[in-house]
Parts: structure tokens; C-alpha cells; sequence
């Protein structure tokens, strides 16, 4: 076959793209496979940029893709790991309440983990205090054993060396300037491709459009701020996290131990304007500020949204004190002195349904024979790459 002719070109060298190229490869052996992507190296954007929790899959609704996929996904990522020698860090996660009223919406997360097929448990604040000292609930906490958490970066990159080392082309620093049925054209080559898989993250959304099949939703980027502390590795035992607003696909701020124990904070959800605007005046781009601009009067006026709510919650925790003051609420012995060293901030490619304006709760996954588009991948879909790849390619067995 010409060195431009593949049977299959996946558009993202994320942990979505390389999961799919992985799991063609295990269907189709002889396939010839590329993975495209405009970046110069792995994990320059979500993959590489989220707080590496497993998700045991609890949170979702028992009749989501992201309920099964992550159940699943927990399982496959932790094997594929322990293949690859790569560490995986059992650190549990416990979900506390902050007052008597969020109760009830701890006992539904038990519920829906026991709904899925995910191992939860109702804890009293004396249980809580052996599982995580730091942490503080009222009236009952959620023990979540099967959370754990990885370096993302060491487990995206320990993914693309397996496709490469299995005969799959990473194509890097290859921007996709247009698609089109069975044709990637990019900054660098003209190729032609049997079937053309969209994992795009940012902007898989615009590359579907060009297949006519994301005409329907509009993307709202949100950016994650992390920060670390300076605790001794092991202060923090395990995951601390909110009861989380189901209105709404974010988890809230929360506190994570790193692969190498270090206690981190975060992400935030703050609405921004552009799909690369990880700091400053960086990666703003006028037409997509425009265009987001244009689509925020529906998501402002959403009924299933306390959008406005969302934003002012949001905007303060630019501001370092605001968002360790949130994280005190859930351990209360954190200082802002503790936490001063900013994490790498990620960009959550959020899609908003725009006929029912509503943001997108699920994974959306379209396409036909001549291409497949995996949308609104966002957490926890690097805990569910593996699982998606094989709940996808099954069109392809």
C-alpha cells in the first residue's frame, strides 16, 4: 500500500485516539493504521493535563455510556498498566457531605453505584476518620475503594508506544486542515483513508461538522485550574470530593493525592472563549471568541442550567484563595499557604445540545461506513478510553 494510503486515520493522539487505534489493531492485524495529531508530542491537552483519577463509575446514570465505559474503563486501564509497568495508586476516594441537606444526594450516589455495578459504601464520620483522617461529613460519608489514580501522562504515552510498537503510524505535528469522505488533508500530506475516526477532543467537534454530524450541538470550553500543595507526600491519603450538583456534568472542586502522594486541588469549571486559552492572552483566537460569545445567550437561558449560578460560582476561583477556601470545606485543616504551586490547567471540550439548551451529560458517539466521531470525550473519558475503544469498534469486528 502507498505510504499515503491507510485503511484506517484517527484524527487525535489522545488517550481516545490511541485506545481506538489500539483496539483496530487487535481486531484487524494487518491493518494499516495512522493516529494524526498537530502536536509535536503526547498529551499536550486533555490527556496529558487531567488529575489521573481512575473513576469507578458511580456517578453517572445507570442508563449512560459513561456509566458502563467507566465501570469497564477502570478495569482495562488498571490491566493495561500493570502490562506496561506502569503504577497505578490505590488510593480510594471518600465523597462528603458539607451540610444535613446533601445527604440524600449521597445515599442517590450509592444507589446509582449499586445500579452499575460499582462498589460504594455509606460511612459514619467515625469510619471516615480511619479511611481519611483530613476529611470532614455531616452525618455520612460515600467510600468509593475502587478509585485509584496514575500519572495520565505516563499511561498516554505508554499507549502510544504500544500502538507503534504493534505497527500503527503516529503522524505528530500533522495538523487535519480538512476532512473529507475517505481523505485527510493536512499542513503536511494529502492521505487517503478507508475509514476516517474522529478523536479530535477540542475540536472533534468541527471536524464531525464537515460529516454533517454535530450540526445539533455547539462546544463551551471550560478550563480546570489545579494547585498543588506542599504537604509531605502521604498527608493526604485519599480522593476528597464534594456531593456534586447533577445538573450539571462537573464534579466540583475537589482534592486528589498524585501518583507520588502529593495532595492537589482542583479542577475549576470557568466558562472561557476559546478552545486553547490555557493562560493569559495565549491561544485566544477572535472567531472562536465570536462564536462562543454568540452561543452563551442559550446556554444563559437554559432551563436545566443554573448557568448564571454556575458562573458566578466559577469566576472567583481564578483567584487562589478562593478555591483553597472551597477546598477547606472538605478538609478543613488546609491553609492558602499550603497550596501554592499551579498545576498544568486543562480545557474541558464541553458540548451544549442547542435545540433543548442543555449540555451534554453523556458521551455521544456517531457516524457511518465511511467515518465514526467520538464527542463530548471529556471526564471521565480517560478512565473510559479502553472501554470506549471496544464498545465502538464493534463495528469493525
Amino acid at each position: 500500500m502507498a505510504a499515503n494510503n491507510f485503511d484506517f486515520g484517527v484524527i487525535g493522539a489522545g488517550i481516545v485516539g490511541l485506545a481506538m487505534a489500539n483496539r483496530i489493531r487487535q481486531i484487524h492485524p494487518n491493518a494499516t493504521i495512522a493516529v494524526f495529531d498537530k502536536e509535536r508530542s503526547i498529551g499536550e491537552h486533555a490527556s496529558g493535563r487531567n488529575s489521573g483519577v481512575l473513576h469507578a463509575g458511580f456517578y453517572y446514570s445507570p442508563d449512560s455510556l459513561k456509566a458502563a465505559l467507566t465501570r469497564d474503563g477502570n478495569k482495562l486501564l488498571r490491566d493495561f498498566c500493570s502490562e506496561e509497568n506502569i503504577q497505578v495508586k490505590e488510593t480510594g476516594k471518600v465523597v462528603v457531605a458539607q451540610n444535613p441537606s446533601e445527604v440524600a444526594a449521597l445515599q442517590e450516589l450509592h444507589r446509582r453505584g449499586n445500579a452499575n455495578g460499582v462498589v460504594t459504601e455509606l460511612v459514619t464520620p467515625e469510619r471516615l476518620a480511619e479511611l481519611e483522617p483530613l476529611a470532614k461529613t455531616s452525618e455520612l460519608a460515600l467510600w468509593s475503594p475502587h478509585t485509584a489514580v496514575a500519572n495520565p501522562l505516563a499511561v498516554t504515552q505508554g499507549l502510544a508506544n504500544k500502538v507503534v510498537r504493534e505497527g500503527t503510524t503516529l503522524k505528530l505535528g500533522q495538523e487535519v486542515l480538512r476532512t473529507t469522505q475517505n481523505r485527510i488533508i493536512t499542513n503536511l500530506g494529502n492521505y487517503s483513508v478507508g475509514h476516517i475516526i474522529n478523536c479530535a477532543g477540542l475540536y472533534a467537534d468541527k471536524v464531525a461538522k464537515q460529516f454533517g454530524y454535530c450540526d445539533d450541538y455547539a462546544m463551551l470550553p471550560f478550563k480546570g485550574l489545579y494547585w498543588y500543595g506542599n504537604w509531605a507526600p502521604g498527608t493526604l491519603r485519599r480522593h476528597v470530593y464534594p456531593v456534586p450538583d447533577v445538573r450539571n456534568p462537573f464534579l466540583g472542586v475537589h482534592l486528589t493525592v498524585t501518583i507520588d502522594g502529593r495532595a492537589k486541588i482542583g479542577p475549576t469549571a470557568i466558562p472561557i472563549f476559546s478552545r486553547e486559552s490555557y493562560a493569559g492572552i495565549g491561544g485566544l483566537n477572535v472567531k472562536e471568541i465570536l462564536n462562543i460569545v454568540g452561543i452563551y445567550p442559550k446556554f444563559l437561558s437554559s432551563k436545566h442550567h443554573d448557568a448564571f449560578g454556575l458562573i458566578k460560582s466559577e469566576l472567583p476561583k481564578y483567584l487562589q484563595r478562593h478555591i483553597v477556601t472551597q477546598a477547606k470545606a472538605l478538609v478543613p485543616s488546609i491553609e492558602p499557604k499550603d497550596f501554592k504551586e499551579r498545576g498544568k490547567p486543562g480545557i474541558r471540550a464541553q458540548l451544549l445540545d442547542i435545540k433543548n439548551k442543555k449540555l451534554e451529560m453523556d458521551f455521544v458517539v456517531r457516524g457511518d461506513e465511511n467515518s465514526t466521531h467520538l464527542l463530548n470525550a471529556v471526564s471521565p473519558a480517560w478512565t473510559s478510553a479502553l472501554a470506549m475503544a471496544n464498545h465502538v469498534c464493534k463495528k469493525f469486528d
